[in-house]
């Protein structure tokens, strides 16, 4: 009896032990607060990898930049030293030039547009121009249409924008273009914005409204332009290897499950543009609605002028007039 109890107590062991090191273990990061538009994504996306494989992949999330800025997430997953990150494409043209076409101003037409043109053929193509450089892109996201805000006044049309040292994102097209815009650019990487804004170290940044709520911007920011100038895509990364090395059913479960990640991201993107406005006033920041685009697109001019050489008009074209 004792030599049976033994020999069950050492299969039930051995059972537990292999089931434990059949786990695996992977880290997904976002540089804003989980509670969020991104946060919703990566929680989405573990939750439903940890349900579709029955617990054999689970997925570690972190948040609020613990494990570095998006371009240190981006390089950690290109090396394989992270399985996944969920970034803004704010920094991605340093590793994958071709998504640089994205980030024009005015190129969409709005949400609708943008989502259109990134889950049709167009933005499908620029996901396969990942896998050269080790990434798998899982799927598009979302973080919004962008918007100003500063701490020194209201900008109403681009003169207003003239001489203000606004934090941006660490991408060439974003750079070129505020510059063309009359502002002072300081690249800087996210984790770094709020104390940069706190600090008086720049006047102000520019994200979508999900972001800027997500941040607590309203605490150190006064002014809220809704310029809507540039639309803003997020991005699930996967490592390459790390990715190639699954079965042909946990890949597909991966890439399924992004596909929820993303609606429920979007699904917040939405709610958090509908309710934002108000939520903002009702925290005291003083909200310029009824910006005239059409002045900062001509006034943008010349430097769209330049982005056609660089990306090709047909390109451009191509996307502002998907339907």
């Amino acid at each position: 009896m004792k030599l049976n109890k033994l020999v069950l107590g050492l299969t039930l062991a051995i059972g537990f032990m292999s089931t434990a090191s059949a786990q695996t273990v992977m880290r997904n990061s976002i540089s804003i607060a989980q509670n969020s538009h991104q946060g919703e994504a990566i929680d989405t996306l573990a939750k439903e990898v940890e349900k579709r494989t029955n617990g054999r992949i689970k997925i570690q999330n972190f948040y609020s930049g613990s494990l570095g800025g998006e371009r240190e997430s981006i390089e950690s997953v290109q090396l394989g030293t992270q399985e996944l990150a969920t970034t803004s494409t704010g920094p991605v043209p340093n590793f994958v030039p071709e998504a640089r076409i994205l980030d024009v101003p005015f190129l969409f037409r709005d949400k609708a547009h943008a989502r259109a043109v990134l889950d049709g053929p167009i933005g499908q193509e620029l996901l396969t121009k990942f896998e050269s450089k080790g990434f798998k892109a899982l799927a598009w996201g979302e973080n919004g249409v962008r918007h100003m805000t500063n701490s020194k006044r209201a900008v109403n049309e681009p003169s207003d924008l003239k001489g203000l040292k606004m934090r941006t994102m660490e991408n060439p097209v974003h750079v070129a273009a505020y510059k063309g815009l009359g502002i002072v650019t300081t690249p800087m990487a996210f984790p770094e914005v709020f104390t940069a804004l706190q600090q008086g170290t720049v006047d102000g940044q520019e994200n979508p409204l999900s972001v800027i709520m997500a941040s607590n911007f309203d605490q150190v920011q006064k002014h809220l332009s809704l310029t809507g100038h540039v639309y803003s895509p997020c991005i699930i990364l996967m490592n390459k290897a790390t990715y190639d090395k699954l079965s042909a059913a946990d890949k597909q479960i991966f890439l399924d499950a992004a596909k929820e990640a993303v609606k429920v991201n979007r699904a917040r993107v939405d709610k958090d543009d509908a309710n934002g406005v108000a939520e903002l006033r009702k925290k005291g920041m003083n909200v310029i609605e009824n910006v005239d685009k059409s002045k900062f697109v001509a006034t943008l001019g010349p430097i769209n002028a330049e982005f056609e050489k660089q990306f090709g008009k047909p390109n451009l074209d191509r996307i502002r007039n998907f339907k």
